[in-house]
């Protein structure tokens, strides 16, 4: 029984290994209608072993688009002159404060930023830095003469030699401005607090700590 079954498995074996007839081979070169990968090179007839393709069975192919057109840019068309002005504006003002706003109104253009943004107020206020005390100890305001523009705040910092405070002369302010309301009510007494005030009226502001006026702890502010 088992050698039975062995021979009838070699000739099945013997039957799948064959070589296959002549017409198995012309069926298989003759391709199925309709089931072409690539129906486009098979479209007319063969000429001198190419396959030749009558030029209106092409499907139109549309050129290619610029590069330009394909870029997606938030910058639209007002944005795109505020820039180009305000570019302009950072190349030939002579006024420090008019060149700082242009150009980060322009680098926020730049950046995609709506007209709406960089126009609004605030978007290109700065800010300064004054120290209340030096590092080695002296009872001074560092730096003693700084220029800001509109809008700008400066932050005073107790640095050393304490307690301080920003106290500013009344006789020496633009005219209209509450002295009250830009000095100090009370004194900083540990290193490293702080006071900020924001300044919206340009004109010179004279001030002084007062624990340490006498000892000459004076300063001006420029607000431009």
């Amino acid at each position: 029984m088992i050698y039975a079954l062995a021979i009838l498995g070699l000739i099945i074996a013997n039957v799948a290994a064959a070589p296959a007839t002549i017409e198995e081979v012309k069926a298989a070169e003759q391709p199925e209608h309709g089931r072409e990968m690539f129906p486009l090179y098979s479209i007319g007839a063969k000429r001198g072993g190419r396959s030749h393709v009558d030029a209106s069975a092409r499907p139109s192919v549309k050129p290619m688009m610029s590069l330009a057109d394909n870029i997606k840019t938030p910058v639209k068309a007002l944005e795109k002159l505020a820039l180009a002005d305000d570019l302009n504006t950072v190349v030939s003002s002579d006024d420090m404060c008019t060149r700082r706003h242009a150009m980060a109104r322009a680098a926020g253009l730049a950046a995609g930023l709506a007209l709406s943004t960089v126009n609004a107020p605030g978007f290109a206020a700065g800010a300064a830095s004054v120290k209340m005390g030096s590092d080695n100890g002296q009872l001074v305001f560092v730096p003693d003469e700084i220029k800001i523009c509109k809008g700008d705040t400066v932050t005073w910092t107790n640095n050393k030699g304490g307690p301080h405070n920003v106290v500013f002369d009344e006789e020496a302010i633009p005219s209209g401005v509450d002295q009250a309301s830009i000095s100090m009510d009370d004194q900083l007494g540990e290193e490293g607090e702080t006071f900020a005030k924001k300044f919206d009226v340009a004109g010179s502001y004279s001030y002084y700590c007062e624990p340490h006026r006498g000892a000459g702890m004076n300063a001006v502010l420029i607000v431009a």
